[in-house]
Order: structure tokens, then sequence, then C-alpha cells
């Protein structure tokens, strides 16, 4: 349990802090601190067990005949990047005590932050790779959220979005990849796929794979030519930046990458694509920084460069590079975290970002400027800090390249040319503390409260650490964290500070001078207006692509829109049905319609009599539409009461009684929702009427063909035989497996259980959906004034033709009941409930009819006492329903995961009660309950928005007048 403690600390943060009161911002940077704190203490408790060689498995089983469980995995690679995540993770949260204003929420900021965390140590953890994506989604949806903290801030909101639909489609392209992968190797467990390399690298699937696979990872990473997404993430809080550069987010692309070298590495296909990609983003990312007036700018586009790196020397596939690889993963987390910090100790104390305001603060912040100096130069590659080993490892790596040639000189002339860029922003990012004092800042600028800077502190003591005795601090933990990315034996290297004049030390040193240099004179050219953006080319520019593919897409699906789809409902259930009826008509056509040789059942008078009914109040609720919604209404409610009796008349008393509750909670539904409908007036224009005689009579023909066809189709099914039908597996295994006889119930409680959680999340999720609609929109209120000619008319009737809202009114009249009948029968209708919900599991019944007869119940209370006596007297709270009714159902499926089988697993038990006697319990019940719960919640919901709608659009909403030959009109 040790890495299922890990994975859920985060989460089960996350919840606490959201409960903590608003402006709790001690308390919140508090309790983040000691997840963070005790998720590192955890970490490093087992680090011994791996040093020892051994990889922790935690597998839970989850759909083991498709090969997906639930598997926390933890070798050298995912233990250092959960060390990063969590470590890092709580000098953050200290930091972001001091950094955050007292006006922000932010309880909510450290919910998010910690969710964060939790989603990222997902990936890392992962030894499945379908669960590897949801995780990755999960980051994708966390730092949307924390991009988007300071939702009131445009740049915030649109950098927000951007990051979610560059790194969520990217999520998707590797979804596919993964499960063509998965396909490949026959699993997708982790350890098998990177056991089956050579079977993977040779299938002839594995450039498309291999493509899918890379757009999650470059999209993630923001590797060119999605690189643009990052800049733009700099709208997000510093401490958001601080993490997501350095720990999370943005390094989930290269640990993906590393992950998945030992199966993918090795082609000429990764070669180009990952050292292309990333050798791009090296070169664009450090030019790009290098112009940049942001502080956070500068750091976000030094992010993409030394990602790019990474990416780079995970493309050239050799072991050295790969240990290269993991090394600079580390020095980078390091060095990047304490810059954006810095950074962002920066703009609290002067109140600006701007690099072209800021300059002398080393006299008014000298411990800051200390700090800044280190963190720069380990960005730049200095030597005596850890940039500068893990650089001149890189440099190694492009010298010894043998292959093209000119790809022998390239590379190396590449490389140089990135260094020489690093210095330059590094530079320029260090350069704000010296020079003269600005004088125009919005603050007076001076040193922060000192747990402000300890963060710093810890990490730019571990750059020199590294940088000064690299053996002794760091070789365990590289060679601990490269060995799972080789696949092996590690390679030969040396840590030492000094190999001798060499080639990389060569490249080091021109990197360094011609940086200086190359500053200089940008700083004298700044100096005299003759130097002001980035010279780059519009065909790098990624951004502006993606924007103009938004803008195309959005234009095409305007265009398909305006000629497509309509407002009117009646048009689009036209194009549907033809649409439907089109493609069946097709593929008949192709392949023909036969009957079967199965044997008929004899007809039945009554049968044929009572479909000759339900055909009969079909057309009639077709006809009385036009006329009288009411009776439109109660005819299609014959239509359903058909449909329970043929259930029930073959056998299906299950399906009936559902049908028979949803029938009656529909009917309710639509006698509500004819308050919202438009009046019906009777046509004026000959023309017109001609027109809506046409239109009936075509949908009317339409609606026939689409029947009659769907009756053929069910004719032809049923004719034949059918040898492979499922039926008897259920029927066999529903008691013995499942613990009921009735199987229709066993089959949507255990066997496809997952399922019915799916809907019944939908169900809520429609629900909150009708309800957060219906606050918002506001019907007008409308009296009838009718012509003279008209006013014979009794009132009733006219008012049913003309006005739905009074119709309703007079519906509801006809229904009413004695209210005190309607209370009495309220226990009697709940004890029947009870009756089927506890019979549901051997007899016809079960949660869901239990439900809508509870809902039936409920909703004859508001039909006759009202929508405001009933809230008074009874508080249901139906959004509680549903979120206990989720949460029931979850831990049903939880509960099975805690004892070690598979998600939702059934167990049965015998219990003898001393009065009851023998008692047959299934842990279904439970999950049962949970369906109970959200339908009576849900359904409640539903109807009640419409019910108080309905009130308030009489008291709230504005009146119109309605005359039957003039239309509406505003009146005072």
């Amino acid at each position: 349990m040790d890495l299922v403690f890990l994975l859920l600390l985060p989460f089960a943060g996350a919840l606490v802090a959201a409960l903590l009161p608003t402006h709790a911002r001690t308390a919140a940077a508090t309790w983040a601190a000691l997840v963070s704190a005790v998720g590192l203490v955890w970490v490093l408790w087992l680090t011994p067990t791996l040093q020892a060689g051994t990889v922790l498995r935690e597998e839970y089983r989850w759909i083991p005949s498709a090969g997906i469980n639930l598997l926390i995995r933890m070798d050298g690679l995912a233990w250092m990047f959960a060390l990063l995540v969590t470590g890092i993770g709580l000098l953050v949260a200290v930091y972001a005590r001091y950094y955050m204003s007292r006006e922000d929420p932010v309880p909510r900021f450290f919910a998010f932050f910690l969710a964060f965390m939790g989603a990222m140590l997902g990936i890392v953890l992962s030894g499945n790779l379908v669960q590897l994506v949801f995780f990755w989604e999960l980051t994708s949806l966390f730092s949307f959220l924390l991009i988007g903290y300071w939702h009131h801030r445009k740049d915030a909101r649109r950098g927000a979005r951007m990051a979610l639909t560059v790194t969520g489609a990217g999520g998707l392209c590797l979804l596919a990849g993964v499960l063509m992968l998965g396909h490949i190797a026959g699993s997708y467990e982790l350890d098998a796929v990177l056991a089956e390399g050579g079977r993977i690298r040779a299938h002839p699937l594995y450039p498309t794979m291999l493509v899918l696979v890379l757009l999650g990872a470059l999209t993630k990473s923001a590797q060119f030519p999605f690189h643009f997404w990052l800049p733009r993430a700099m709208a997000a809080p510093t401490p958001v930046s601080a993490y997501l550069h350095s720990a999370t987010m943005v390094k989930a692309g290269v640990f993906l990458l590393a992950r998945l070298w030992p199966a993918l590495a090795g082609t000429s296909e990764w070669f180009w694509l990952v050292g292309g990609a990333g050798l791009i983003s090296l070169v664009v990312g450090a030019g790009a920084a290098m112009f940049q007036n942001d502080l956070k700018g500068l750091l976000a586009y030094s992010t993409i460069s030394h990602l790019g790196l990474i990416t780079l020397l995970l493309g050239l596939s050799g072991e050295l590079a790969a240990v290269a690889a993991v090394f600079h993963i580390m020095n980078h987390a390091t060095f990047k975290a304490s810059a954006f910090m810095a950074a962002g100790i920066i703009d609290h104390e002067t109140g600006t970002r701007d690099l072209r305001r800021l300059s002398g603060l080393g006299k008014a912040m000298p411990f800051t400027a200390l700090l800044t100096f280190v963190a720069s130069a380990a960005m730049a590659g200095v030597p005596l800090v850890n940039g500068f080993l893990s650089k001149e490892m890189f440099f190694a790596e492009t010298v010894q390249l043998r292959g093209i040639a000119w790809l022998d000189w390239g590379l190396p002339a590449a490389a140089t040319l990135a260094g020489v860029f690093a210095v330059v922003y590094s530079l320029r990012f260090a350069g704000v503390f010296w020079g003269p004092p600005a004088r125009d800042l919005p603050l007076t600028p001076h040193e922060p409260v000192r747990w402000m800077r300890v963060p710093i502190e810890v990490l730019v003591l571990l750059c020199l650490l590294v940088g000064m005795v690299p053996q002794w601090s760091v070789s365990g933990a590289l060679a601990l964290a490269a060995q799972p990315v080789v696949g092996g034996e590690l390679p030969e290297y040396s840590l030492a500070l000094w190999h001798g004049w060499n080639k990389p030390l060569v490249m080091s040193l021109v990197a360094l001078v011609g940086g200086v240099a190359l500053y200089a004179v940008m700083q004298a050219l700044r100096r005299r207006g003759h130097l002001r953006q980035a010279p780059l080319g519009r065909w790098l520019d990624g951004e502006r692509l993606f924007m103009y593919t938004l803008l195309g897409l959005d234009h095409g699906c305007r265009w398909l829109l305006a000629r497509l789809t309509s407002y009117r409902l009646q048009p689009q259930m036209l194009l549907l049905v033809l649409a439907a009826v089109l493609a069946a008509a097709t593929s008949l056509w192709a392949g023909g319609v036969s009957w079967g040789h199965r044997e008929r059942v004899p007809a039945n008078l009554e049968f044929a009599l009572l479909w000759l009914m339900g055909g009969l109040c079909a057309l009639g609720a077709a006809q009385q539409a036009k006329f009288h919604r009411l009776a439109a209404l109660v005819m299609a409610g014959v239509v359903g009461l058909c449909v329970s009796l043929t259930f029930l008349w073959f056998s299906a008393p299950d399906l009936a009684l559902t049908q028979l509750t949803v029938e009656v909670v529909t009917t309710v539904l639509f006698l509500l929702g004819l308050r919202w409908l438009p009046r019906r007036l009777p046509e004026q224009n000959p023309r017109e009427g001609l027109k809506v005689r046409a239109r009936r009579g075509r949908d009317g023909l339409l609606a026939i063909v689409a029947g009659t066809g769907m009756a053929v189709l069910a004719y032809a099914m049923m004719t034949r035989p059918a040898p492979q039908s499922i039926s008897p597996f259920f029927i066999d295994r529903a008691l013995p497996e499942g613990g009921g006889s009735n199987v229709v119930n066993v089959m949507l409680v255990d066997f496809r259980g997952f399922d019915t959680l799916g809907e019944i999340t939908v169900l809520g999720i429609v629900a909150l959906t009708v309800y957060a609609l219906l606050r918002r929109f506001r019907p007008p209120r409308e009296v009838v004034e009718l012509p003279p000619q008209q006013r014979a008319v009794p009132p009733d009737l006219v008012s049913d033709l003309i006005n739905p809202r009074t119709a309703q009114d007079t519906a509801l009249g006809y229904l009413m009941v004695p209210a005190v009948l309607v209370r009495l029968l309220m226990s009697v209708m709940v004890l029947v409930a009870i009756h089927l919900f506890l019979r549901g599991h051997n007899a016809p019944g079960g949660g869901f009819v239990a439900g809508l007869v509870v809902s039936i119940a409920f909703v004859a209370q508001y039909i006759v006492a009202g929508t405001y006596w009933v809230e008074a007297h009874m508080p249901l709270r139906v959004t509680r329903w549903i979120a206990v009714g989720l949460l029931l159902a979850l831990a049903t499926g939880l509960g099975s995961l805690w004892w070690g089988y598979p998600f939702l697993t059934t167990h049965t038990a015998h219990l003898t009660l001393p009065v009851v006697g023998e008692v047959h319990l299934a842990s279904a019940l439970f999950f049962d309950a949970g369906v109970f719960a959200t339908v009576v919640g849900a359904t409640l919901l539903i109807l009640t928005a419409l019910a108080h709608q309905s009130v308030r659009s009489h008291r709230k909403a504005p009146v119109r007048t309605v005359t039957a030959s003039t239309g509406p009109r505003e009146v005072d």
C-alpha cells in the first residue's frame, strides 16, 4: 500500500484544502507544505529498496479481460520524478504563502496545486499505458485551472485555453498511439511493452504509432512546432510557473520519451523526429529568449530551449546521451525553479517584470541578487554549478555523433550557438541587479521576508553541491534514475570536474566568451534603439499557425451550421430521421433483406387490438398536437402504456415496470414543459396554412417510412435463429456469480455495472445542466386578448387552443385530487418503492424503478400542494441526493478494489438475524442504492426546476399581451 498512499495523498490533500475558509492563506499553505513533505519523506523512505534493485509494483484488477488493470509501479526514473514533484512542490508551497495576496482565494489555489501534484505523480507511477494517459489528461485539466487562476485577467483566460487546447489535443493523439502500442506489444503493461522493443520497432504500424506518441510528448513539453503555448502560460501566478517548468507538466513530455526510450528509440524515424524537434527547439527557444522584455517570458523560452536539449539527447539514441538527458532533467529542475522564484520576488517587490524598467536592484536586494546570479550561472552552464556538467555531457555527445557529414559539424555548431544564446539570456536575467538604480518603479524595491527566500536558497545550494562535488552529491541518484532509461547496464561515464582539454571544453569556452561578447553588443544596440524584437521569420511562428487553424475551423463550423442546422427543433429532427432512413436504405439496397426460418408465434387478436389502439393514439397525438396539446400528451401517454403492456406480454416485467414509471414522470415533465412552448394561433393566411399542411404531410410520410422500416428490420431479426446469443451466458451465471435470480438487475449492477455507473453519472450531469440553464432563462408571461368573434368560446377551450400556460393550469385542475389523499398515498408509494428496491435482485424491481416511484410520490405533492409548501415542509436537497448516489456507487466499486478484486465485483452473503431470520445480502445492493439516490435527485431536480420557473415566470417576468390577429406586444 506504499505506492497507493503516495498516489492518493495529494488528491486527499486537495479535497481538504478546498474546504478551508476562502482567505485562510497560512492554513492552506501550511497544509499544502505538510502534504508535500509527507510525500517527500515517503519517497525517500522507499529509496533503499530501489537501490537494492527492486522495482516496486502494486496491482489492482480493473478490466483483466482487456488487459487493463490499475498498476502502480516505481523504478529509478519514477523515483527521481516523484522526488522532484514532491520536493519542489514543498518549496513552492512555502514560497506561495508569501507570494499570494491576502485577497486571493488561496485555498482554491492550493487545492488545484495539490491535485496537479497528484496527477503528475499518477503519470510517473503508472505501470499501465492507458492509466498513464488518464493522468496525462488530468495534468492538462489542472494546469488549465492553475494558469487561469486569475480568471479576471484576459491573458490568463487565453493562456489557459491555449494550453488546454494544445496539450489536450496531444493527449488524444497519445491515447491513439498508446492503443496501437499496446496492440503491437500484446499488452498495455509497461514492463511487457519495454520488453518487446525489437518487435515494436519492426512492426509495420511503428511509424504511425510513433508519430501519435510523439505528438503527445512534444505538445506537452512545448517542443517545436508546439512551443508557442508555453510563453502564454506565464499569465499564471509565479509559483505555478516555477512548478510547471521545473517538475511537472512540461517535464511530462520528456519523461514519456525517457520512459519509452528502450522500446521506441534506435530507429531513423526516432532520430529525425525526436532529434529534429529537439534541435530546433533548442536553438529557436534560446534565440527568442534573448529578445524577451518580460522576466517570465525570458524564462519560458529558456525552458523551451533546455527541454529541446533534453529531447535532442534522447533522440540521439545513445546510452550516454540518455544518461546525460536524465542528468539535465535533474539539473534543470533545480536552477529553473530557483530562477522563477527569483523572478517572482523581483515582481513582488518592485511591481514589474519589465526588463526595460529594471536595473540596479543589487543594492536594495543583495541576497536575492546573489541567489539569482547562481541560478543564472547554472542556466548558462558556467563551471562549478550543476548546469555546466550536464551541458558538457551534451556537447560531448554532439561531437561523438558519426553518420551524415553535414551533421558531424552542423550539430556541434548548433549546440555551441545555443550555448552562446544561453549565456546572453542568462546575463540579461541577472542584469537587473547591476547598473544605475531604477527610479520609476511602481514599488520601492527591498528584500522579501526571510521565508520567501528559503526555497531559493535550498535550490541554489543544490546547484552548487552538484556542481562542485558531483560524485558525492548526485552520482548515486543519477545511476538509479538512468538505469531504467538505458534498459540494462549503465555505460561508463564520469562526473569529474576536469576531463582535460577536449572539444566539449572548447565548445563551453566558446559559448561563454561568445555569449558575453554578444550580450555587450546587444546592450549597445538596445541603448541606441536599434534592437527591439527577435528577428524571427513568420515561418517559425507556431502561434500564428495555431490561431489561423482555429480561425479556419471556426469559419468552417459556422458555414456548416448555417447550411445544415437550424435553431428550430423540427428541421433538426427531420434531418436526423432522414439521414437514418437513407443510411439504412443504402445498406439494405446493397445487401437486401430476407426473413429467417425461425418458427413463428401464432397471431393473437388481443395483442392486435392493443396495438390498433396504440397506433390510433399515435396518429391522434400527431393530429391533436396542432390544436390541443393536452390531448396530444394524453394520447402519447396511452402509446407508452401500450409499450409497457407489450413488454409484460413478452415476459419482461422489469422493462414494463421501468417503462410505466418513466411514462408517468415524462408525462408530468411534458405537462410542466407546456408552459414553455410558443403559442399556436389559427392560420390567417391561406397560403401559409397550405405550407403548414404540406410540411405536416411530409413529416407524417417520413414518420411512417421510418416506423415501417424499423418494423421490417425487427421482424427480419426476430425470425432468424440466434446461435451465438449472449442470453445463455447471463442466464447461466446470474445466480451462481451475481447472487441473484433476476437476470436483468444482475446485469445492470454486476456484469454491466461500469456501464450503469457511467449512465447515472451522465444522468446527474444532465440534471445539473438543466437546472443551471433554467436559472438563467425567464420565459415571458403572456395574457391572451381574444378577438370579439372568439369571446363566445368557453374560456378553458380557448386557453387550451391558444395559450399553453393556462392550458397547463387547466390540466392540473382536471388532474387534481384531494391533497389529503395524495399525502396519505405518499407513505404507500414510498413503501412500494422500498419493496421494489429490496426485491430487485431476485424479482422485478431495482434501484432505478424504485427511484422513479419515489420521484412520482414527491411530484404528486408538488402538484397538489405547490412548490413552496413542499419545500417549506420537506426540504429535499436534491443535489445532495445526486452527490450521495454517485459517491455510494463509486465506493461500492472501490470496496472491491480494496479487497483485491476487480472494480465493482459483487459479493453475496447470507446473514441470520434474530427476528427476521436468514437474509440474503449482496454488495450490489449498495450500488443499487446509489442508482436509486441519483435517479431520485436527478428527476426531482429537473421537475422542480421547471416548476420553479413556471412560478417565477408568472411573478417576476415581463408581461406580454398577445392578440390572436396582431401577435405579441410589450405592455407596462
